[in-house]
């Protein structure tokens, strides 16, 4: 799996978080693989010099429950950012399609009204194989790039808020 134009290549160690609060909202379900997004996204903070008391983790049941708690995490107004992590594995039902659609929908909707950078750290793939392939160690771990983002997106944000 390539990095090819991820944020991580071009910003690892150039993203700081220190001074950034993050809640990183991640699914239970598929643990054996949001367990792994979780512990990536931790790494990444505390790699670029987050604190451990500005890092809030929030353990949800499944990737349905993301958007709500990621709403209400922006409502609290304690935080920088916010880094949603879930995966949903196709099955033989239509159920995939029907989870990821309203996934993707409601964080896009969060994220849209809010004031703070949310991000979707959400794998959805065909097989347990291409889950287990994006949720590595190192910075192929989606829940690691994510966090970047997150980190990329505070200093965004503050930039624009200064020149507002």
């Amino acid at each position: 799996m390539s990095t090819g134009g991820s944020p991580v290549d071009e910003r690892r160690g150039k993203v700081g978080a220190a001074d950034v609060r993050t809640a990183v909202v991640a699914a239970r379900f598929n643990s054996h693989i949001t367990d792994s997004l979780l512990a990536g996204a931790l790494a990444a903070l505390r790699e670029h010099g987050a604190a451990d008391e500005d890092i809030v983790s929030i353990r949800v049941p499944g990737a349905w429950e993301l958007p709500q708690t990621a709403a209400r995490v922006v409502r609290s107004g304690d935080f920088d950012a916010v880094v949603a992590l879930g995966c949903v594995i196709r099955g033989e039902t239509p159920h995939f399609e029907y989870v990821c659609q309203e996934v993707s929908l409601g964080l896009g909707a969060v994220a849209r009204r809010s004031d703070i950078p949310v991000v979707f750290g959400v794998l959805t793939t065909d097989d347990d194989a291409q889950a287990l392939a994006r949720a590595g160690a190192g910075r192929d771990n989606k829940g690691y790039e994510a966090a970047m983002a997150a980190l990329e997106m505070v200093q965004v944000y503050r930039k624009l808020g200064a020149s507002a």
